[in-house]
Parts: C-alpha cells; structure tokens; sequence
C-alpha cells in the first residue's frame, strides 16, 4: 500500500517519515477489518528522538498541552499518537489532522505538539491508558514500543458468553488455535467494566501490563503492546482469529480440541513458557 500525504511546516523536506507511514497503513488496515468505527480505537508509538529528527523540527513545540496525570517516567520521550475523535478511515488520506508527534515534558506534566494534530485536535482521549501501559511495558521489556487499543468485533462478543476470569479466558484462546500458546504464552488480562477515557481505566489496564501484553475490556475491545507494529498487530489478529473460531462453535458440542498435554508438548517444542496456572498437567 502507498501513502501519500502533504509535507507542512515543521515536516523536513516533504520526505516521507516512517513512523507516519506505519500509523497510516496500520490504521487503514483496522478500518478496513471492521475493528474500528466511527472514532473507535487509538495508537501510542515511542519513538526514538534521532528518528524524529530527521523529519521533524523538534527545537519548538507547536503548542502545549496540559496533562491530567504526570507521567514523569516518559519526561523527554517521543510519540506518535492518534488524535481524539478521528477515524481510522481518515488517517491515511490526511495524517497530518489526524495524528500528532508529541514530546513529553521534561516536567512529565504536559505535552509538546511538534507536528500533527491540525486545527486544535488534541491527542486520543485513552492517553491515560497508554502513558500509564507504556511506562509498566518499559520496565518488563526494554524493546517495548506500541500501545494499540482497537475494538476486535469477535473479542467483544466473547465477552457476552465467556467467563471473565482470565485464566479461563486465555486456556479457551488457547484451545482455539494450535498458534495461540506459540504466540501468547503470557496469556491475555482481563478487566471490570468501567468508563472509558478515565485515569481510573488507565490504572487498572497499566496494573495488568506488569504481567501482560494483552488486555482485554469487556464490551468494549483490546488493548495490545509490542516491540514493532507488525508484531503488536499480529497479536490482536491471533486473538481475533481465536475468538472467531469460539463464536463459531457457540453452544454446540466439541467432540475434540487441544488437550492440556498437546499444549504442554506444543510450549515445549517452541521453548516458550505458558502463563502458570493455566494448564493441568
């Protein structure tokens, strides 16, 4: 897929940067799967301040913007972000509306708009959630760097029928796909209900992300974290597929599905270390 868009003040050259690339094909492609509607769903992307340079003019901020929750962790770190009320369908034909780069004060109380966010957008109302799971992802895994929040369609309607207990939630994923284990052996979190866009929701959902990756609001969508787009999306594809193929059995007999053993020899033949508790072997 080709991007195009239009170089603006404080974007080096018109070449195009590859972080704006990657959060404009990325967004497309949520779109286009159904995963996010309307204003549905939101990216956060760390970004290195040398990278940011080559393509963007980091020696004056645009504009500032306060902070309800500092986040002194992330003081002088970059981001991509996705705006507050945009749509995802939206994204690749215009970035510049519809995304922003963003520097963290030094004081970890506000943010810089150094590019993006045209005519006054402001940053997605989830950034609490991803300031609060970015900085607990930095402290398990130095290679941490998306935060991406998409309301997967088959995930959602799990969360009418499945019990939320997150154990039982990820053996299920698990028993879906011979892939699943290989992919998520840390499991998938799950939190209450709760309004979205609080500082209250942000805690709850950067709580789980000491332990994982996943983190799944019910009726509502999936938060993911990786070290690269492609592998933060590949992640929520998984789980999808996962719970696709759930909602496709729904109430009827299974005659036969991935035992506790084959998991285990399956873990052990790919050298990775399912989430303690699950199995019963």
């Amino acid at each position: 897929m080709s991007t195009s868009y239009t170089a603006s003040a404080g974007y080096i050259g018109g070449t195009a940067a590859p972080f704006i690339e990657e959060m404009s094909e990325i967004t497309h492609h949520m779109w286009s799967l159904g995963w996010d509607e309307l204003n549905g769903g939101n990216i956060s992307y760390l970004l290195d301040e040398a990278e940011v340079a080559k393509y963007i003019d980091i020696r004056e901020a645009q504009r500032v913007i306060n902070l309800t929750f500092p986040v002194t962790e992330l003081a002088g770190k970059y981001f991509i972000v996705t705006g507050s009320g945009k749509y995802f369908r939206n994204v690749i034909k215009d970035p510049e509306a519809n995304l922003g780069v963003l520097r963290v004060s030094a004081s970890g109380e506000s943010v810089e708009v150094l590019w993006g966010l045209r005519n006054g957008a402001v940053p997605t109302s989830e950034l609490a959630s991803h300031f609060m799971s970015h900085i607990e992802r930095l402290k398990v895994d130095s290679t941490h760097r998306i935060v991406l929040h998409t309301h997967a369609t088959n995930v959602i309607a799990m969360t009418f029928t499945h019990d939320l207990n997150e154990l039982q939630f990820t053996k299920t994923l698990w028993e879906m796909c011979t892939e699943c284990l290989v992919v998520f052996p840390d499991g998938v979190g799950v939190i209450p209900w709760m309004v979205p866009g609080s500082s209250d929701i942000g805690r709850a959902t950067a709580d789980k992300m000491k332990d994982y990756r996943v983190v799944v609001w019910p009726q509502h969508g999936i938060f993911v974290t990786g070290a690269t787009m492609d592998a933060t999306f590949g992640l929520v594809e998984t789980i999808e597929k996962a719970a696709i193929v759930y909602n496709l059995i729904g109430g009827r007999e299974i005659k036969q599905k991935i035992t506790d053993r084959q998991l285990a020899d399956l873990a052990q033949a790919f050298r990775v270390t399912p989430k303690a508790g699950i199995l019963e072997v």
